[in-house]
């Protein structure tokens, strides 16, 4: 049950994230941001966000860290979310920031980060 709520509030965790660091950017877009907005604005906006990826993404580690009585050790618990924060990436600008596209390229990536996962986790 562990392992599960850690993934849950990482991929929790992600997605607030992923606005924090480009909503802006998809605000920008909409002209909802212009370049005259003052960066400082920008910068507290993100942070606001990114006050509750911080809210997830702590618990979540201690939850799944092995130092805390969770299952997973360090290594672990980082690849897994790189792996996550990577997919919400993609999912999000899939269907958020439509004009990019995905390339086979990265899903060959993506393949190989899931490869990566299988390794971490080999004894």
């Amino acid at each position: 049950m562990q392992g599960f709520l850690t993934v849950l509030l990482l991929i929790l965790s992600n997605i607030f994230m992923t606005f924090a660091w480009y909503g802006q950017l998809k605000l920008s877009q909409m002209g909802k941001i212009t370049s005259d907005t003052p960066l400082i604005l920008v910068i507290l906006m993100s942070w606001a966000i990114a006050f509750m990826e911080y809210s997830l993404m702590v618990p979540a580690n201690r939850i799944g860290s092995n130092i805390n009585g969770g299952p997973f050790n360090l290594l672990q618990l980082k690849v897994i979310q790189e792996v996550i924060s990577l997919s919400v990436f993609t999912v999000i600008v899939a269907l958020v920031f439509k004009s990019e596209t995905i390339a086979w390229n990265h899903i060959v990536a993506f393949i190989l980060l899931v490869a990566a996962v299988f390794f971490v986790f080999l004894k």
